[in-house]
């Protein structure tokens, strides 16, 4: 389990079970967790009313009282169940320019030319304020420190760590101004996602095939904690890192983010009603599976960590 030292803030929160028993809300805090069960059924239960959660979270930290349980005793579940999540597709300018080249265009151009004609479409989203965002499934989710199961008819299966921004206050068409006071927390998040079925190649004027290259169930590990945005100074300036056995595969700021969180989380406002407890992914930059030429397979070890929230670590099996 990851420390708190850590994280950025003086807690953060988590979901927890002991033994057999139901998973509970808790507080982290000096590598301790508070069982919040007294305040709250379910992280998602403070998130629901996080204007006044927030303040008694602060009070409960402050007051060091109760039972605090240590880790080692402790299953750390994904730090929150979404009744819905939003990812963004093509975000980081990098990413996308790697992605272009590795697939090789059936065309023969130059890897120059496509990476030209790549970053040019970039540009152009980026001015006309267009972000690509599309939904994934909850049943995704598993938990931090859980197994990645490769199912049987997966044949590339592929890491993209990311930023996910966790609702706090209901969001229905709010400005990009107004956006970060609807996000409650931040968290981190590993979109997996099976290559080979991305691109619909039986009916290729229909595009992408966004439920099996990105919804298996464990394919979005999550967490490890939920970490007030109020600790969080600015979510453009944060290192994502993945390291795959040890080794670093993706290194690269949100600074590399077309469209940063208020954008993002506005633009899908403007369609639907963001809920608490909902996550805005906020897409993955460079350092893929596909651009290494390595995509995961069972044994592998992802270890992925953004700056202030702390580290996650999932490892791969086959589920044959």
């Amino acid at each position: 389990m990851e420390t708190s030292p850590s994280l950025a803030g003086p807690f953060a929160l988590g979901t927890f079970s002991s033994g057999t028993g139901s998973a509970f809300p808790g507080l982290v805090m000096d590598d301790r967790v508070l069982d919040l069960s007294t305040y709250a059924s379910s992280t998602r239960t403070l998130l629901e009313r996080w204007d006044s959660a927030l303040p008694l979270l602060h009070e409960v930290a402050a007051a060091r009282s109760g039972e605090w349980l240590p880790p080692a005793e402790l299953r750390v579940h994904a730090p929150v169940e979404p009744r819905q999540i939003f990812q963004s597709g093509a975000n980081y300018r990098t990413h996308v320019i790697d992605l272009a080249v590795a697939h090789e265009p059936a065309d023969g151009r130059p890897a120059g030319q496509v990476r030209a004609e790549v970053g040019a479409m970039m540009d152009r989203r980026a001015a006309e304020d267009q972000p690509y965002v599309f939904i994934g499934l909850p049943s995704s989710v598993t938990g931090p420190y859980d197994d990645v199961v490769i199912p049987a008819w997966c044949a590339k299966p592929d890491w993209e760590l990311e930023l996910a921004a966790v609702i706090g206050r209901a969001a229905f068409r709010v400005s990009p101004g107004d956006a970060l006071g609807h996000v409650a927390a931040y968290t981190v998040a590993n979109d997996i996602t099976a290559r080979e079925l991305v691109f619909r190649r039986d009916m290729p004027e229909i595009g992408t095939d966004w439920l099996r290259a990105k919804n298996a169930p464990t394919f979005t590990p999550l967490g490890p904690y939920l970490v007030p945005s109020v600790f969080v100074a600015d979510p453009g300036d944060l290192q994502v890192t993945l390291r795959l056995n040890g080794e670093v595969m993706q290194d690269e700021s949100t600074k590399d983010m077309i469209f940063d969180v208020a954008r993002l989380v506005s633009y899908v406002s403007q369609t639907v009603e963001l809920l608490p407890g909902d996550l805005v992914l906020t897409g993955s930059p460079a350092g893929n599976g596909l651009h290494w030429g390595r995509l995961l397979r069972a044994g592998d070890v992802m270890e992925g960590t953004i700056t202030g929230l702390g580290t996650q670590r999932n490892r791969c099996r086959d589920e044959r």
